[in-house]
């Protein structure tokens, strides 16, 4: 069995795709190890300019969850893992 492509999840366009591919995750088993806050941080890393709306859209991919109610309903929980994650807390 393949894993399944970034492509094949709804809300990751080629833009994030392609951001994605150039922090070395290309299926969704790789962002699902990694989780949305870690796949985030990763990209950025790379030095692309990534917005908040990518780690929405991660988030929502793996989900299910629209990356509009991602944004509405767990913002404050995933910047707050994502400060963590940097060290700033």
């Amino acid at each position: 069995m393949t894993a399944q492509t970034i492509a094949e999840r709804q809300g990751l366009g080629p833009k994030s795709q392609g951001m994605l591919a150039g922090a070395g995750i290309n299926t969704i088993t790789q962002l699902r190890r990694l989780g949305s806050v870690r796949a985030y941080a990763k990209v950025k890393a790379t030095g692309a300019n990534a917005r908040l709306n990518l780690l929405w859209a991660l988030e929502g991919a793996l989900t299910g969850l629209p990356w509009q109610v991602v944004a509405r309903e767990h913002r404050l929980s995933l910047l707050l893992a994502l400060e963590a994650l940097n060290g700033d807390a």
